[in-house]
């Protein structure tokens, strides 16, 4: 690799793990998503020209930062804003330095003293419709692109775009205010904040695209905003459900992948490179989900079915019937074509590939699962282990040409090719 071309490699790491962070803290300033985002992006050019001369600075993410800062002092002067206007912000851009970062935030806004908490909340206003609301944080904190998010809603990407393009023109136009709200308003706006961080984890927990099958900092981030909501709001039992679910899931990171970075199955990864601590730490907040009386809820059912996994030294101590027992109970609370995939798979592991085939083949033509290649992937397991091995190859071959995931792609095409399928 060329020491340009790896610099491009550099720089687009950096941009993926300091784009949240620098939007946030621009939207903070500026006051204006929309514009927040300009000055981030232009941050990015002036990286991607000067570091390939340069080299790398020793700390991106800073420089970033400050060279977005004044892209904004640039963009104020030659608006010929008011000078009061352009005195503010430079003030609050030249003050806002490491050393005076936490009395700034504490000054600026109330007792979270975090931005990326208050973009959530900000992105999730009720004024916005739900799904917008989801997209848009995906954007601004997930760091995805509208292809990936398009992918995550099983939407079009030009149905995406609009939706985010609306929902930052909206929240401009309506003034929102930057922060974490408090009390009721607080509260109303809580259910839609968890299910943009359970969306954010699981697009780091499963890449929708790219050459990685995960992206770790997403989840990172995603717990640890959602321990900052365990802080806000001890007394709600789906914050700690959510939590539980995503440390349990995050605890088998470093086993789901080979030394190759090719995907591991659940049933064949090491459990002694599962993280313990996490898994005390998901436990304990199931439980803590569980006294809230919050055990019947997606989140705490979702959690359960993940302690059930963690609770097994060995694949085969697994109980996969009340597994599947509490796909049943998640699919009458959440009806979903995806949910009775996944109770499939369970059946498959407690009754056999006979009675999973023919709950998916119930489920397979509806209208949201036509794309999912795991619907693909999980149809061709079960024709591999009938014996049904064309009908297997096609269905992996289908499943691949699905994914945008490159190491999922080549697993699925070499299970298509496996001497015993084809």
């Amino acid at each position: 690799m060329s020491p340009k071309s790896e610099t491009h490699r550099v720089i687009n790491t950096v941009w993926k793990s300091e784009q949240p962070r620098l939007i946030a803290s621009l939207t903070r300033m500026l006051r204006d998503i929309s514009l927040a985002e300009e000055m981030a992006q232009d941050a990015l050019l002036v990286a991607l020209k000067k570091w390939p001369e340069t080299g790398i600075p020793s700390n991106p993410g800073a420089w970033l930062m400050q060279t977005a800062k004044r892209r904004a002092i640039d963009y104020f002067r030659h608006r010929k804003m008011a000078s009061t206007k352009l005195e503010e912000v430079g003030r609050i851009i030249e003050d806002n330095t490491p050393d005076h970062e936490a009395d700034l935030v504490e000054a600026l806004d109330d007792e979270v003293g975090d931005d990326l908490l208050r973009l959530i909340f900000t992105a999730c206003h009720p004024i916005l419709p739900a799904e917008s609301r989801v997209a848009l944080t995906l954007r601004l904190l997930g760091g995805l692109t509208t292809e990936e998010i398009a992918r995550a809603f099983l939407a079009t990407e030009s149905t995406i775009g609009q939706r985010i393009v609306r929902a930052k023109k909206t929240i401009a136009d309506a003034g929102i205010p930057f922060e974490v709200p408090r009390g009721e308003e607080r509260a109303e706006r809580l259910g839609s904040v968890l299910g943009v961080l359970y969306l954010i984890f699981n697009e780091g927990y499963s890449a929708t695209a790219g050459d990685d099958l995960m992206r770790p900092q997403l989840c990172d981030e995603a717990i640890r905003l959602s321990l900052v909501l365990a802080r806000l709001a001890p007394g709600d039992s789906e914050v700690h459900a959510l939590l539980a679910l995503m440390e349990i899931q995050a605890s088998r990171t470093s086993a789901r992948t080979d030394a190759k970075g090719q995907p591991v199955l659940l049933l064949d990864q090491d459990r002694l490179r599962w993280d313990q601590l996490l898994i005390q730490h998901g436990l304990t907040s199931l439980q803590q989900a569980i006294d809230l009386k919050g055990e019947n809820e997606p989140y705490a059912l979702q959690a359960a079915i993940a302690a059930c996994h963690a609770r097994a030294q060995k694949a085969g101590d697994t109980d996969w019937p009340r597994i599947a027992a509490l796909y049943a109970v998640l699919a009458q609370v959440t009806p979903s074509p995806v949910i009775e995939l996944n109770r499939a798979v369970a059946i498959s592991m407690a009754e056999g590939p006979s009675a999973a085939l023919a709950l998916i083949d119930t489920i397979k033509d509806s209208p949201a699962l036509q794309n999912y290649h795991l619907l693909y992937g999980v149809r061709g397991d079960m024709l591999s282990k009938l014996g049904r091995h064309t009908e297997a190859m096609l269905e992996f071959r289908k499943a691949a040409e699905l994914t945008r995931n490159e190491r999922e792609k080549a697993y699925l095409l070499g299970r298509a090719e496996e001497k015993n399928i084809v």
